[in-house]
């Protein structure tokens, strides 16, 4: 039986790339069956669709930056990854990414902990149907880009989690305090807990939250 196999990608080239890749007999010797989709919104109404008549999803390969769907609030692939994971609980899920900073990183591992975390930085047309092919076959794997970004954080010694990587990545897109508990399931006195408690960490002393996102950056977290 082929694989059925979701392929997301906002230009159109770049899926036809991944199929003509995984199109070869080193990933499967039966061609899968592709599902493409270029983005949020025709992504889900396909990812839908599937589930709707009991078909699988077997390997997803999703772009992070896609255009939204925005009347559902599914704003990228990690959104799509998550709906993926909801539905089809077998899947072997790939992210890929131009980005590798550490905060955002950690925040997509921990959230949807993806079978293959792949910087487009890291890949070529020889390494990737392998690199697939041994994800398929049940390995967890992130390209080099990935796992030094984890590193980084290791070596910073901060252990933060989701919901704290939530609270410097909203601040730092301009999301104010008082509005964070629309985003992040934790009541105001929890959200401000962590949030002296990361500047505790990172500016070991007292400052702006400007000053926080500066510090961030100037560490590359963010």
């Amino acid at each position: 039986m082929s694989l059925n196999v979701l392929v997301v990608d906002d230009h159109p080239m770049t899926v036809d790339s991944y199929i003509n890749l995984l199109s070869d007999a080193e990933f499967q010797t039966t061609k899968p069956n592709f599902i493409t989709s270029y983005n949020c919104e025709d992504a889900y109404n396909k990812i839908t669709l599937m589930s709707k008549q009991d078909k699988n999803i077997d390997f997803a390969l999703l772009d992070i930056n896609l255009p939204p769907y925005k009347k559902l609030n599914i704003s990228n692939g990690i959104d799509l990854a998550l709906l993926v994971r909801g539905k089809f609980k077998n899947c072997k899920i790939v992210l890929l990414t131009m980005h590798s900073e550490p905060l955002t990183v950690d925040k997509i591992i921990k959230s949807v902990r993806p079978e293959g975390f792949i910087s487009k930085s890291d890949i070529n047309f020889e390494l990737f149907p392998v690199f697939c092919k041994r994800i398929l076959n049940g390995e967890i794997l992130q390209s080099k880009a990935i796992i030094e970004s984890q590193r980084d954080l290791f070596k910073k010694n901060i252990n933060w989690d989701n919901h704290d990587n939530q609270i410097l990545l909203l601040i730092s897109q301009g999301v104010k305090t008082v509005n964070l508990p629309d985003y992040i399931p934790l009541s105001m006195s929890a959200i401000e807990k962590r949030k002296a408690s990361i500047k505790d960490q990172l500016l070991k002393e007292k400052g702006s939250d400007k000053d926080l996102i500066e510090k961030a950056k100037k560490l590359g977290l963010l």
